[in-house]
């Protein structure tokens, strides 16, 4: 499928963050954890990030999302391709755009057994902050993450949604201009996920900061991105809003999924079939399960149901929603969400260091 190639830069004056061509490949060696063939992590990646804003990179794992981060927070550098952070060049200005930003990795950077407002003041120390002005620094991100009863406690005894608060508060502890959190609610019950997803939107509504982040949860995305952009293989396949990627597929969503028994060498003749009823566009398949698009889903539904069963098809079941960045993701990549996510290999992380 074509790919959708957008200029996406804003003049240097408005961009937080602005990425340009980025290109990363990681090599095949013998090193343990090193790639057993090469790997094309990054394939042009550009980008640009206003202001005061949640920015989402989403995709699958091994979509380029980690990496991408890496550059940006000057933890690995770009094969080609150029990029800026908070008005400083990432390759030229490394210790620039360090003091600029706060970063929070996939793993932990806590030390367990330290305590969260130890965590905090070390924290801090590092970037040149002491006395009382670090202090009440501390307890004011520890108040505003609900951690002040656990404060003088060893973060060993954190539960996951409590950690992951605190990782977030150590990437805060200096005032950054931008923040980089990925994956930021991995492994998080849903409770804890609704409570890191309220701050994240404070830290943008209340205080102005940047945030980019990046996630492979569609639900994430859309509920926290002003903008977003979707990242397959390496390369960016669109850009927006999410209000306005899922406006762009006008009508209805249509599933519809075969009986199990149903033989491979007729899902071609299913989706000529789909294609040809009325109302009916836009047709993928995915094994037994088909994706189209419908001005009326249900107005569609019964010409559905009566080709596929009147040429001999048993249908499983037929659903109707509206689109979904589910939708918007098939129809710039070719193929669903979940599929992509099962398919693609995975991609060296961000280890934990909220420094």
């Amino acid at each position: 499928m074509a790919r959708t190639t957008t200029d996406h830069r804003l003049p240097a004056s408005r961009a937080a963050i602005e990425a340009v061509g980025l290109e990363k490949t990681y090599k095949a060696g013998r090193a343990p954890g090193a790639p057993k063939a090469d790997v094309r992590a990054l394939d042009g990646v550009t980008f640009a990030v206003e202001p005061g804003i949640v920015f989402g990179l989403l995709g699958p794992n091994g979509a380029g999302k980690s990496t991408t981060v890496k550059i940006l927070t000057t933890l690995s550098r770009a094969d080609g391709g150029s990029a800026s952070v908070a008005g400083f060049d990432v390759a030229r200005q490394p210790a620039k755009v360090r003091t600029a930003i706060g970063c929070v990795g996939q793993k932990s950077g806590l030390d367990p057994m330290a305590t969260g407002r130890e965590n905090l003041l070390l924290q801090g120390q590092l970037y040149g902050y002491g006395g009382r002005a670090l202090e009440q620094s501390a307890d004011a991100l520890l108040a505003g993450f609900g951690l002040t009863d656990a404060a003088d406690r060893v973060t060993k005894t954190y539960s996951g949604g409590m950690q992951r608060k605190l990782d977030v508060a150590l990437g805060l502890i200096h005032r950054p201009q931008v923040l980089f959190l990925d994956e930021p609610t991995t492994g998080l019950d849903p409770e804890a996920r609704a409570e890191m997803w309220a701050e994240i939107t404070r830290l943008t509504r209340e205080e102005g900061l940047t945030i980019l982040l990046t996630t492979h949860y569609l639900e994430e995305a859309d509920q926290l991105a002003s903008r977003l952009a979707i990242v397959d293989h390496g390369r960016v396949v669109v850009t927006g809003t999410p209000d306005q990627l899922k406006g762009e597929l006008h009508g209805d969503t249509v599933g519809v999924e075969l009986a199990p028994d149903t033989p491979s060498n007729d899902l071609a003749t299913a989706v000529r079939l789909l294609a040809d009823v009325p109302g009916i566009s836009d047709v993928v398949h995915e094994g037994r399960t088909f994706h189209a698009r419908a001005a009326s889903g249900a107005s569609a539904v019964p010409s559905v149901l009566n080709t596929l069963e009147t040429w001999g098809f048993t249908v499983a079941s037929v659903t109707v929603g509206r689109p979904s960045l589910d939708d918007v993701y098939l129809r710039h990549v070719g193929r669903s969400y979940a599929a992509t996510a099962s398919s693609v290999p995975s991609e060296p992380v961000l280890e934990g260091a909220s420094s």
